[in-house]
């Protein structure tokens, strides 16, 4: 018990950007669904079992659309296609997790993976408890921003048109803050570059809503051929 306690302070600082944003996008997405009749129930139900961010503010259109088993299995795909790649490049820094191993791979978000990449636990804390620790604190402040969203959203009625772009809208802004550090910039270069593209010939040929699974495809190749000045670019 005192080993989790460590891991948790430890972790917990580390954290506290992903819970400024997490309860802020949580509470977007507990009032959207509330907003199309799903209530606190479906908020931890969704927040607890997807744990999607995006995916999430797609899933209230397609529980609202109807009942669409296919359609939802590809748009899922599309949407959190990226997770596989996290989840295998984390599969040696999670080697000896046993139990959690499984959970910290299923809460692998974009903010979470970037925190497990980019911070280490102090030498009297044991990595892996410390990585866990993220991984629940983010998920946590996850459902709580769900659940605080979806009361909200019941006692306060107000015109929520709009509000399912907040995901984009910080994907964006991470986007831009990556940017202006002017370090390694060839990914981005080459992940924009190929979107575009893809969705150019994908519209050409009618199926412009199929296009993130080929960028996804080439965005893999370009930077497996690229991975030299990909690594320069990161360390200088």
């Amino acid at each position: 018990m005192n080993a989790t306690k460590a891991a948790l302070r430890a972790a917990f600082p580390h954290t506290i950007p992903v819970m400024t944003g997490y309860l802020f996008l949580g509470t977007a997405f507990g009032v959207l669904l509330q907003s199309k009749g799903f209530g606190v129930g479906w908020a931890i139900l969704m927040s607890v079992t997807m744990y999607a961010g995006a995916m999430q503010f797609v899933a209230v259109g397609l529980l609202a659309a109807g009942f669409d088993p296919v359609g939802a299995a590809v748009m899922t795909l599309m949407v959190n296609a990226r997770h596989i790649f996290y989840g295998i490049s984390m599969l040696t820094k999670f080697d000896g997790m046993h139990k959690s191993k499984a959970y910290t791979i299923f809460a692998l978000t974009d903010e979470t993976y970037s925190l497990l990449c980019s911070v280490e636990p102090p030498p009297e804390v044991e990595k892996k408890r410390f990585y866990l620790m993220i991984a629940m604190l983010d998920h946590a402040y996850w459902i709580a921003g769900g659940i605080i969203g979806n009361l909200l959203g019941s006692a306060i009625k107000f015109d929520s048109r709009g509000i399912d772009f907040v995901m984009t809208a910080l994907f964006i802004v991470i986007f831009l803050d990556q940017w202006s550090t002017k370090k390694g910039r060839l990914p981005a270069v080459i992940g924009v570059a190929s979107s575009v593209a893809c969705l150019v010939v994908c519209k050409i040929f009618g199926i412009s809503q199929w296009f993130i699974i080929p960028s996804m495809a080439v965005i893999v190749v370009l930077l497996y051929f690229f991975k030299k000045p990909v690594e320069r670019g990161s360390a200088q």
